[in-house]
């Protein structure tokens, strides 16, 4: 007789889920010490927890969009799959901020009734965390120090380990710079569309500083003042134009993305509306966003901590919300997705693309048969 085939055998709801597991998972220090339960350390637990699940959740979608960006060309029918993951990461970050409100309904006074047990414990000993930040890409310079230590000293060597590898190579980042460095149509041929570039923004400024000077109601010292804020972005179009200007504003850190990749962006949101760009453009959009609402979680964190502990030493013995302001300040990631808009012109002046590369961005069944 042979044995029954029990791949397709029954589960039960709470063994598929783990839920044994789960729900036993929560340990009360207050309990556990034999002191005066506090009521409010089990929701402390849960939402910190919930915190760990939804990281393992983005972890998992940041590998699989790392895994399609690596080969040397990018199907084309994995950008959506890969555009429909980074949405579904803005969408538990925006949850995540959300389980801030949920911590918030604890006030200060029930957080110092199990407090002095957490020490040291600390959110800054999260290591998917950590992960998260260097697989979207967060550059070891940029990283401020924790009480002078290396952010990945609280691990295990094998962690750390795991950490360089993600942060050397195998990251969100390093994979949409190299993917931006081979776009096709960075190969203009004859079309110079830099020279038309060049001149459209010569004719923007020249306009905004004749509007400036022509103004009736701004004194001389606000018009001087605007000027100069106007001359204080010429750095940006200089180092579009011209790859040296480029390479010494990034060892400055005006830029991350090397220039070929800064001109790739800048092509795709001008041209954002041609067909085979659309999809591009939506990504570059998400990654911008992931990096908003990660500043904006770390924001909000920073700012339940004050509420709650005020100027108190952190748990881990960081500064505590002094510490958590600076990182929501400085651990930025594709902050050139959002300068890019320094770049931008007016639709109206945008130069118009020959035809053969308007069939090269375009479904080419919509295009009529003209040479």
């Amino acid at each position: 007789m042979s044995e029954p085939n029990h791949k397709y055998s029954p589960v039960h709801y709470r063994n598929y889920l783990g839920l044994d597991q789960i729900l036993g998972a929560q340990h009360p220090r207050s309990e556990q010490l034999g002191e005066t339960p506090a009521h409010d350390e089990m929701l402390f637990i849960i939402v910190h927890q919930s915190y760990e699940l939804w990281f393992k959740q983005i972890l998992h979608e940041l590998e699989s969009v790392v895994d399609m960006f690596q080969t040397n060309t990018v199907d084309e029918r994995n950008m959506g799959t890969a555009l429909a993951r980074l949405d579904r990461i803005t969408e538990i970050f925006k949850l995540l901020i959300e389980h801030i409100r949920v911590l918030e309904t604890m006030t200060p006074l029930d957080f110092l009734d199990f407090r002095k047990y957490l020490f040291p414990a600390s959110g800054f000993q999260s290591f998917q965390f950590r992960k998260i930040e260097n697989m979207l890409g967060l550059p070891e310079q940029e990283r401020l120090t924790y009480n002078n230590y290396h952010y990945a000293a609280f691990f295990t060597p094998a962690q750390q380990a795991e950490l360089k590898v993600i942060t050397d190579g195998d990251n969100l980042f390093n994979a949409v710079e190299d993917w931006l460095e081979r776009t096709p149509f960075l190969r203009f041929g004859n079309f110079q569309f830099l020279d038309y570039y060049k001149a459209s923004v010569e004719r923007m400024v020249a306009r905004e500083a004749e509007a400036i000077n022509a103004s009736d109601y701004l004194t001389g010292k606000e018009k001087e003042m605007r000027l100069q804020m106007m001359a204080n972005t010429d750095p940006y179009f200089r180092s579009i134009l011209d790859p040296q200007v480029h390479s010494e504003e990034k060892g400055r850190g005006t830029f991350r993305f090397s220039y070929d990749a800064m001109l790739a962006i800048l092509m795709i949101n001008l041209y954002n509306e041609e067909p085979l760009l659309q999809q591009p453009y939506r990504f570059l959009i998400s990654l911008a966003d992931i990096d908003e609402l990660l500043t904006t979680w770390r924001y909000r964190h920073a700012q339940m901590v004050t509420r709650m502990l005020g100027r108190k030493t952190g748990t881990g013995g960081s500064s505590g919300s002094t510490y958590l302001h600076a990182t929501a300040e400085k651990h930025h990631i594709f902050t050139d997705l959002h300068n890019i808009s320094t770049l931008l012109i007016p639709r109206s002046e945008l130069p118009e693309l020959p035809l053969w590369l308007k069939k090269q961005l375009s479904f080419y069944y919509t295009q009529k048969n003209e040479d």
